[in-house]
């Protein structure tokens, strides 16, 4: 039998699903909410509104069109939001740079996405300087001046932001797109390579948007509801801020854009515009329970969504101590970003705090819409036992359908018709997820497979320890041994002998094969970390491995 495709009458209209929708939505049910950055701006919905009508026209006056693709280099503020909705409805392709890229990564994203016009603030400006002779494609730059950085450069701006909004057309009229055209593009660093290109349309963004509103509406523990306030702590040009200012519109909320990530200004803000919501890497939330001025904060109503890497339970204990209702999200540049999030289920939020963080620093359940398998080498299934190991394979409607002019990886990206996301976990019999490690950085050794995330969970244990990483290093007997890299508290003390008998409790235990018990402890002032703070092992392995 067959189905039943709907009929539709000559006069109907399929509203297709456009980024344009979510902005009409908050400026429609809150028009007077604040839209906040940091200390040098402050606007209302509707305000944003007009201004990205006047945004759309000034880029129009400077030659933009359907299909050109604009770049943004820029901190966390009112012109990057206004950038996510503005330049997406027009028709063009928002790309977002990472700024903290090298010049020579930079150069080749802006050549790779061939973008047409660069929105550059001025702290970037010698950046540029620096390549501006290599790029192929660029033919504009707006300049967005906050009042730093150097007074002269090389680059010639079309206008400065501020400037081109005030003398632009108000009245824009916004073309009515297909729901699959290109909304984004930005790019993602891996180990090896070339920074690659994913990509996303208006139906995958607004499908994403709604997933969390989904996942995240009504009571219980990290919700995200319309008396909230919103601050993104994840930088806006990776993975759209997670996605979560799409969010933060559509529900209408106040937001809060810090600019450059400070300590001081990020709890001031905190403090000040009594923040609600916020998202960051592990790295951030440490810097922010490690600072003096934490100790004057009350955080007790601060609900955080952690990623880009594993949650330490010590790390999700000590937050939940102060107040904050912290929890795990996992995603990837590849899916846009969010698959899971790791909340309590409710009869878990009467448990006391330790057993709480054993659960919030699991990588969490599917949010909706996220189909997820652990599988063998052949795509077949492995038991939900919270033992056996597999493969994190997804399908959603959101994930990135390529890597950008890049028809080889794109298909090794989705071979067997499932993505791939190269992350090795486990799913407990209630359905979390656990990230146990990276195909590319689990530990064989002695015929076992080591995760070097549970050993950097256990090594963290111990008090006088704030961060460490676990890679394996080649052995002519056991293959590989892992080698711990530890850096220690300030002031603090511990001996190699002292982290290797802790690690050996927890193999009496058997929480952790004994092969996991780490010979080689390496201490060290620093470790090495990607653009977007995560831990580099890449760069690990090639000084401590050669």
């Amino acid at each position: 039998m067959t189905a039943h495709v709907i009929e539709r009458t000559p006069s109907a209209v399929d509203q297709p699903l456009l980024i344009g929708t979510i902005l009409e939505a908050g400026v429609r049910s809150a028009p007077e909410q604040e839209i906040v950055y940091a200390d040098k701006m402050r606007m209302t919905y509707r305000q944003m509104g007009e201004r990205v009508r006047r945004l759309a026209s000034a880029l129009a006056s400077a030659g933009v069109k359907p299909g050109d693709t604009v770049a943004v280099m820029d901190w966390d503020s009112h012109r990057y939001l206004e950038c996510f909705f503005t330049v997406p409805m027009m028709g063009a392709v928002l790309h977002t740079i990472n700024i903290r890229l090298s010049p020579e990564q930079v150069l080749y994203t802006i050549n790779h996405a061939q973008d047409d016009v660069i929105l550059v603030n001025r702290e970037f400006l010698p950046l540029l300087d620096a390549i501006k002779d290599r790029i192929e494609t660029v033919k504009t730059f707006i300049l967005l001046d906050d009042g730093e950085g150097p007074e002269s450069s090389s680059i010639q701006a079309h206008g400065e932001y501020e400037q081109l909004l005030a003398a632009a057309n108000a009245e824009f009229e916004f073309p009515l797109l297909d729901e699959n055209t290109r909304a984004t593009t930005f790019y993602t660093t891996g180990t090896t390579g070339l920074p690659k290109g994913v990509y996303f349309s208006h139906r995958q963004l607004v499908l994403h948007t709604f997933a969390l509103r989904a996942a995240t509406s009504g009571d219980g523990h990290g919700r995200f509801n319309q008396s909230d306030i919103y601050m993104p702590i994840t930088p806006m040009f990776h993975v759209h801020a997670w996605g979560v200012p799409f969010l933060a519109t559509l529900l209408g909320v106040k937001q809060v854009y810090p600019g450059r990530y400070v300590p001081e200004v990020l709890l001031k803000l905190l403090v000040t515009e009594r923040v609600t919501f916020s998202h960051c890497v592990p790295t951030i939330l440490q810097m922010l329970l490690a600072s003096d001025a934490v100790k004057q904060v009350d955080l007790s109503n601060w609900k955080v969504i952690i990623g880009g890497s594993a949650l330490p339970k010590p790390m999700a204990k000590a937050a939940l101590d102060m107040g904050i209702d912290v929890f795990t999200g996992y995603g990837m540049s590849e899916t846009g970003p969010v698959l899971t999030l790791s909340h309590l289920q409710p009869h878990m939020e009467a448990w006391d705090n330790e057993r709480q963080a054993e659960v919030r620093s699991l990588t969490g359940r599917p949010v909706p819409m996220v189909t997820l398998r652990i599988v063998d080498e052949d795509l077949n299934d492995l038991p939900h036992d919270g033992k056996s190991q597999g493969e994190v394979v997804v399908r959603a409607p959101w994930l990135t359908q390529g890597y950008l002019n890049d028809p080889e990886q794109s298909e090794d990206l989705w071979r067997g018709g499932w993505l791939h996301t190269g992350d090795i976990g486990v799913i407990t019999e209630d359905g979390y997820l656990k990230i146990t490690d990276r195909i590319k950085d689990v530990i064989k050794t002695g015929g076992e497979w080591v995760s070097s995330l549970d050993l950097e969970g256990l090594v963290l244990q111990h008090s006088s320890v704030a961060e460490c990483a676990v890679i394996g290093v080649p052995d002519a007997k056991w293959g590989e041994r892992p080698l711990a890299l530890v850096v220690k508290k300030p002031g603090a003390e511990v001996t190699a002998e002292e982290i290797r008998e802790l690690v050996a409790g927890y193999a009496e235990k058997g929480v952790i094969s004994r092969y996991g018990i780490p010979e080689n402890i390496t201490f060290v002032d620093s470790l090495p970390r990607t653009s977007v703070g995560k831990l580099d092992k890449k760069v690990m392995r090639a000084e401590h491995i050669g």
